[in-house]
């Protein structure tokens, strides 16, 4: 089996790959691993997993959703406890000292900013982690609870430089960043892991306050996560697998061009589209197809999933067949946009890591 596009990014059932996962892993449709907190017991075992699934498959990007707060799955054994995104807007509107100007604040939040992405680049690469799935781009408008103090602030304006420096940090980590969730996920209240969110603003209302971000980062941000939410005055699919929201506005109109991963197909917000349930295999299609680069399926492959993970091993062979029959294409353009989250320097020693100076700065400046 030969192709020019790896589109999935599949999960791992323990803390070390099984032959099933190694037979998974192999499949040419496989671009990647997400990991997860079942993943971990310490940083040796995390770096030996990763070694061992660069084994098998050099080019595979290994991911996680590491943010901060209450969405971080490494916690001890070094891992140092990064604040959740609030807290650095917080430190943007609350001055340490009544004498410290405004300016002042904001400067010192970017500076923060910065050296959160610094210290959770440089701790997961030391362990082998490719990406992780931040920063979130959300606006906090109080009313969403999945999303809360994972955004930086209501105001997109400093959503928006918080989120910059957070990603300049990342970067001279050498890890890069990915945008979530477009165009918007704060405004709602349903959680899309058990419901479908529906947003019922109008575009103009969406592009002027939650997407903001998007437009003033297009060159910064290496890749993007949609939302699963519906937005019914801009298109009747979710974000996610509308080509109305990937291509003509997030491409075309805000001039994005690297790497859209969907979110994760189990989430009920995936599971139904165009008003019925559909298999992960036709949501996949239709990620695909409307301008996702990258699917990610997780918590299919654990022997307590429903299936027992067979769900994995039918998308593998969904989408193959689906190739076979000329109802999905590789993309060229696909593969090296997501060859392109891979880091392009090795990865640092831990150990050495512990000492580097921009390492240790960057811990005295976190809030």
């Amino acid at each position: 089996m030969n192709t020019l596009h790896a589109p999935l990014i599949l999960d791992i059932a323990g803390t070390q790959l099984s032959p099933t996962d190694r037979r998974r892993l192999a499949h040419p449709l496989t671009g990647g691993l997400i990991l997860f907190g079942r993943n971990w017991v310490n940083r040796a075992q995390l770096t030996a997993l990763c070694e061992e699934i660069k084994a098998v498959r050099p080019d595979a990007l290994i991911c996680v959703d590491h943010e901060g707060g209450r969405v971080q799955r490494f916690r001890t054994d070094g891992f140092t406890h990064l604040p959740p995104m609030r807290q650095l807007g917080q430190l943007w509107m609350q001055p340490v000292l009544s004498t410290v100007p405004a300016a002042t604040a904001a400067l010192l939040a970017c500076k923060a900013a910065t050296a959160c992405g610094f210290v959770l680049g440089a701790e997961l690469r030391a362990c082998g982690v490719d990406l992780s799935f931040t920063p979130v781009l959300d606006l906090d408008h109080g009313e969403s609870g999945v999303i809360g103090d994972r955004a930086f602030h209501r105001d997109p304006q400093i959503a928006t430089a918080l989120a910059q420096n957070l990603m300049h940090g990342l970067l001279q980590s050498g890890m890069a960043n990915c945008g979530k969730h477009f165009p918007g996920h704060g405004f709602v209240r349903a959680d899309s892991h058990t419901e479908v969110p529906v947003d019922d603003r109008s575009l103009k209302s969406i592009l002027d306050d939650d997407a903001k971000p998007y437009e003033w980062l297009p060159l910064s941000l290496t890749s993007i996560m949609p939302a699963h939410v519906i937005y019914p005055k801009v298109d009747a699919l979710p974000a996610g697998f509308s080509a109305r929201w990937l291509q003509d506005i997030l491409r075309r109109q805000l001039g994005f061009q690297g790497a859209i991963f969907s979110d994760d197909l189990s989430m009920e917000g995936a599971r139904h589209i165009g008003g019925k349930t559909v298999s992960y295999t036709e949501a996949a299609l239709v990620a695909l197809k409307a301008g996702c680069d990258m699917v990610l399926l997780c918590n299919q492959s654990t022997p307590s999933s429903a299936g027992g993970g067979q769900a994995v091993d039918d998308l593998l062979d969904g989408l193959w067949l689906a190739q076979q029959q000329q109802r999905w294409q590789p993309s060229d353009a696909s593969e090296w946009r997501r060859r392109r989250l891979l880091p392009s320097a090795p990865a640092p020693d831990w150990t050495e890591l512990m000492t580097d100076p921009r390492y240790m700065a960057a811990l005295d400046a976190l809030p």
